[in-house]
Formats: structure tokens, C-alpha cells, sequence
């Protein structure tokens, strides 16, 4: 067990707080990945030599220190590469890291009675449709021929699908840097089924953040979707936009489509937010013109709203679909 993947129990209002934290993960190793909003994998082969501990012993010196300096507990999964440490995390709780073996045999334990879905990398939609020929969990895949699975998904995703199903994590810890960003959150006051609502978040998240970029002068060039469910789990989705932009139509549709691809049915949703990320200058972005005089239109009444709102207020001017309803967030 080399890599460490650990999530950080922040509030919404406190994920500014994730640079400082993985500035403490890098006093052990200088190999750390951050995972937005509120995560990071660290890779300890040289840490564990350095300090002569192991990486769960290690994980238990992170975990007192991220409380003691930060007033911040996290929970750990570790495994000997990103995907085992990532798929051990769903299992951790506070206090106790989830370690999963560097031994062939521990490892095929570890992920024979495994849902599909709990791959990272497996959508939904794979996952149904593995799961209609009865390959529901990775134990199943991975006893299934190859062929079988190329013939399912495609020969691509197939391939890397049973190797991953027989543990083979090609993976590796990429050190990074959270980048600049702005993230808004839409908590629901009862855990809600209602997909007209959930859409209702999305348009009224992604109004905020636009609204927020222009009055900065920032474009945006990816737009990260997490939805947090009853059960404290999570799904975070990333879309990197065709173009960078601040334009709130644009980042609306880019959250509704990733909203859709995760085919959520009857998913009990406790809160959905949105996190714009690498963000530039607005005068250094490029826009394709579209000579569309509808897509002209709507960006003068933007500006006009704009100015409406820094006026009268941000709720002097809301799209239709948000009419009537009662808008709650919390912003970082």
C-alpha cells in the first residue's frame, strides 16, 4: 500500500480551505494530486522509507494533524495504486483508514463482490448495461471473456475494463495545484427525488456562477458538477466547455448534460454544486461568433440583468424557470 486517497470532511462554505490542506499532505511527500472540492491522493513510496512507517501508520499521523492544525477530520483509503485507494475510500469511515493489500490474492477479495459502478471511471450507463447480462459486480467481469465485454461496451473500454475488474491499475498520481475557482451549492432543505428540482438547482447554480465570473471579469474553462446524496456518498463530474466563457446559457446546458449522463433514477439528492475552474481574463478569451442574432440577443439582455442586479440586487432579475421558487445556496 504506496497511495493514499484521502477526502477531507469540509463544508461547502470552507472549500477554500483544500490548498492548506494539501500543503500539510505535501510535508510527507511532494507527490500530491489534488481531487476538487475536497480530496487529494498522495503517493508515500518515498515517505514510507523516509519515515520509516507504513502508509496506513502514516495516514493516522495526516489524520491527527489535519485536525489538530485545521480542525478538519478525513477519511483514507489506501491501496497500492489510485484506483484501489480511491474504490477503499468508499468503504472508509472517520478514524479508521480502509487499506486494501499489495498481495494479488487480497486484492481479488477486495474486488470480486464490488459493484460495476464502484470503478471509478464506470458511468452509469455501462453499468446497466453490464448489468442486464448479469455482470453486476467486478468479480463477474472479471471471469468474463474479453470478447464478451468488447462485444458490450467496445473493444477499448472493454479491454481496460477487465483489467481493471483483475486489479491492474495503470494509474499514477499526477502532482497538481487546485486551481482558481468559484463554486456555489444548492441544499436542499428534505432529500429530494424530484428531477424538476434538481434541474431547478442546476439553472439557479449556474445563473450564480456566471453572474459571478462577469462581475470579475473571468471566463471559466471547465464546469465541475457534484451531487451529494442521503447516504453522505457523492458523484463529482468534470466538462471541460468548447469554449471558455461566463455566458450563463452555456455553463446551464454543460450542467444539465452532465446532469443527464448520470441517469440518476430516484436518487434521494441532498444538495447539487457547481465549481467553474481555470479561470482567465475575459479579455484574453476568444468567442466564435455564431452570427445567430438569437444568441446576440440573449447576451445583451445578460448585460442589461447584469446591471440590473448589481442595482437592485441579485434577485432583481431571475430566468422563468426559477419564478415562484424560493433560491437557497451557500457560496465558496
Amino acid at each position: 500500500m504506496t497511495i493514499l486517497c484521502v477526502r477531507f470532511q469540509l463544508p461547502p462554505t470552507s472549500e477554500a480551505d483544500l490548498p492548506r490542506l494539501l500543503g500539510m499532505l505535501e510535508e510527507f511527500t511532494p507527490v500530491v494530486q489534488a481531487l476538487p472540492p475536497d480530496g487529494a491522493l498522495a503517493d508515500l513510496r518515498g515517505a514510507e522509507r523516509y519515515f520509516g512507517r507504513d502508509a496506513v501508520e502514516l495516514a493516522s499521523v495526516i489524520r491527527v494533524r489535519s485536525l489538530a492544525l485545521h480542525g478538519v477530520d478525513c477519511v483514507i483509503g489506501a491501496g497500492p495504486g489510485p484506483m484501489l485507494a480511491r474504490m477503499a475510500l468508499r468503504e472508509a469511515v472517520p478514524g479508521v483508514t480502509r487499506a486494501v493489500p499489495d498481495e494479488p490474492d487480497a486484492v481479488a477479495e477486495f474486488l470480486a463482490d464490488q459493484p460495476v459502478a464502484a470503478l471509478p471511471g464506470v458511468g452509469t450507463a455501462t453499468a446497466r448495461t453490464l448489468g442486464d447480462y448479469g455482470l453486476d459486480t467486478l468479480g463477474r467481469v472479471a471471469a468474463a471473456p474479453l470478447s464478451t465485454l468488447q462485444r458490450l461496451i467496445g473493444a477499448k473500454a472493454g479491454r481496460e475494463l477487465r483489467e481493471k475488474a483483475n486489479g491492474l491499475d495503470r494509474g499514477r498520481v499526477v502532482p497538481n495545484a487546485v486551481s482558481r475557482s468559484l463554486a456555489t451549492e444548492r441544499p436542499f432543505g428534505r432529500d429530494e427525488l424530484d428531477p424538476d428540482r434538481h434541474r431547478r438547482a442546476l439553472l439557479s447554480a449556474a445563473e450564480e456562477i456566471g453572474a459571478r465570473l462577469r462581475a470579475l471579469e473571468k471566463v471559466c474553462r471547465t464546469l465541475t458538477l457534484t451531487v451529494r446524496y442521503a447516504d453522505r456518498s457523492a458523484t463529482t463530474r468534470s466538462r471541460t466547455l468548447t469554449e471558455p466563457t461566463a455566458h450563463s446559457p452555456a455553463l446551464t446546458r454543460a450542467a444539465y448534460g452532465m446532469y443527464e449522463a448520470l441517469g440518476l433514477q430516484r436518487a434521494r439528492v441532498r444538495a447539487i454544486a457547481l465549481r467553474a475552474e481555470g479561470l482567465d481574463p475575459a479579455d484574453q478569451a476568444s468567442h466564435q461568433l455564431t452570427f445567430d442574432p438569437v444568441d446576440e440577443k440573449v447576451r445583451r439582455i445578460e448585460e442589461v440583468a447584469d446591471r440590473a442586479r448589481a442595482k437592485f440586487g441579485p434577485r432583481a432579475v431571475m430566468p422563468g424557470g426559477l419564478g415562484g421558487a424560493r433560491r437557497g445556496g451557500r457560496a465558496a
